[in-house]
């Protein structure tokens, strides 16, 4: 019999956690989910309590569950995975979701994940890896334009950037290595420039087996129409129909199935989310921009709301060799989620300001997704670059955008900035009806 009134503890404090709460409160089996540290939102939800522990305090996370006998923990970011939270719960026997810190390279550092591709032959742009001393400008500069940058180690999802220029390529390298993004920059990847459109694919993996997720699409440029900086995210929408049956069963054949089949190769037992951020090409071949060993954020919100089997039973599932007989269950309907940032995000986001018009927000259908948000005496208040995540149903993708962009309308705090086009390559296939 499965176990009931169970005790759950989610790690984070972003949109993603918000999402991760949520869905696992709404099991029947569930009692309790406490997240640490959380935010406003996870405050309020039912069922749910947050710990003012930082979600990289690997020892006091410890601490308190073994303390409360937390029954399961989901670790949403990346930083606690890198840093070997599950490897610490795993020793004193705790059931921590999420790969080891061994696993967690695959995100944690882009050289190790492009020498893991090009070791067991799965698709993904060319490229070469530079330490400061390594870096061969004259290679850099008889490359063919446009050049992807990336910066080696954790960023938040902003350590990429597009030169187009040789200029602009060296620039970027040099500022990497100058401590740009911090000790993320300490080697630097660069990359050859694939032509396509991007999509999301997430599975749950227990090692062997692998669960697919629904499908999504993420908008990682601040500005409308695919412009301006790299961010973290600023809007996704599920499910993704570029997505075909056919293109489902080819990524799976070419890129998840070796991934896991590789990792158990190299003698790493992966469990937890796999997230593999596609471009799919022209020719539908489906190259692998980046791993990331956690749920996406901002698609957790869009694909989670969707979800209508138990995510905990999922979970509970690569724990005990069932996960091959678990199949996820997905409301019919489109849900798009749009990200309000902060102003000057995603550079040096501006904080501390007040946040009104949740309250009428809430009247309205769909549901918003705090991230960086904390309550200051009567107000709610901005905490960092992504705010907010204003997510909706919708009978097709065009009903969605509307009713969050209602969501969006209802919301202000100062500066805020958010895409009007999330979902814009879609809509452009398939016109309004």
């Amino acid at each position: 019999m499965k176990s009931t009134s169970l005790h759950i503890l989610v790690i984070g404090s972003g949109g993603r956690e918000h999402a991760l709460a949520t869905c696992l409160a709404r099991s029947p089996r569930v009692e309790k989910v406490f997240v640490a540290p959380g935010n406003a939102g996870t405050e309020h939800e039912l069922k749910c309590e947050n710990v003012a522990i930082k979600a990289d305090d690997v020892e006091a996370l410890k601490q308190f569950a073994l303390t409360q006998k937390i029954d399961l923990t989901v670790v949403g970011p990346e930083g606690p995975l890198v840093a070997g939270v599950v490897d610490a719960f795993t020793a004193v026997g705790l059931r921590c979701f999420g790969p080891t810190q061994s696993a967690a390279q695959l995100e944690g550092s882009k050289a190790f994940a492009k020498a893991f591709l090009a070791r067991h032959h799965i698709p993904t742009a060319g490229y070469r890896e530079f330490t400061q001393d390594q870096f061969d400008v004259e290679w850099l500069k008889a490359q063919t334009l446009p050049l992807v940058i990336k910066a080696d180690g954790l960023a938040a999802g902003k350590g990429v950037i597009i030169a187009n220029t040789h200029a602009e390529a060296e620039a970027a390298v040099r500022g990497m290595f100058a401590g740009k993004f911090a000790d993320a920059g300490h080697k630097v990847v660069v990359e050859q420039f694939l032509v396509g459109e991007e999509v999301s694919f997430i599975v749950m993996v227990d090692g062997t087996d692998v669960l697919p997720l629904a499908t999504s699409q993420d908008h990682k440029r601040l500005l409308d129409q695919d412009q301006g900086p790299n961010t973290g995210g600023m809007g996704a929408y599920s499910p993704a129909p570029l997505v075909t049956a056919d293109l489902h069963a080819r990524i799976m054949r070419e890129v998840i199935n070796p991934t896991v089949e590789g990792l158990k190769q190299d003698g790493i037992d992966y469990r937890g989310f796999l997230y593999a951020g596609l471009m799919i090409a022209p020719d539908g071949t489906p190259n692998v921009l980046e791993f990331n060993c956690r749920f996406g954020d901002p698609e957790t919100q869009p694909v989670l709301m969707r979800l209508e089997s138990d995510l905990v039973d999922h979970i509970e599932a690569s724990f005990t060799g069932a996960l091959s007989r678990q199949r996820a269950q997905w409301n019919a309907q489109f849900t798009v989620g749009v990200v309000l940032a902060a102003k000057h995000y995603p550079d040096a986001p501006q904080t501390g300001d007040a946040i009104t018009g949740l309250d009428v927000a809430a009247t309205l259908p769909g549901k918003v997704f705090h991230a960086a948000t904390a309550r200051r005496g009567e107000h709610l208040v901005t905490t960092g670059g992504r705010v907010l995540c204003a997510t909706a149903f919708g009978a097709d993708l065009a009903t969605a955008a509307q009713h969050a962009y209602r969501l969006v309308d209802a919301i202000h705090f100062d500066g805020a900035q958010f895409r009007r086009d999330i979902g814009h390559r879609e809509l452009h296939r398939t016109p309004k009806p």
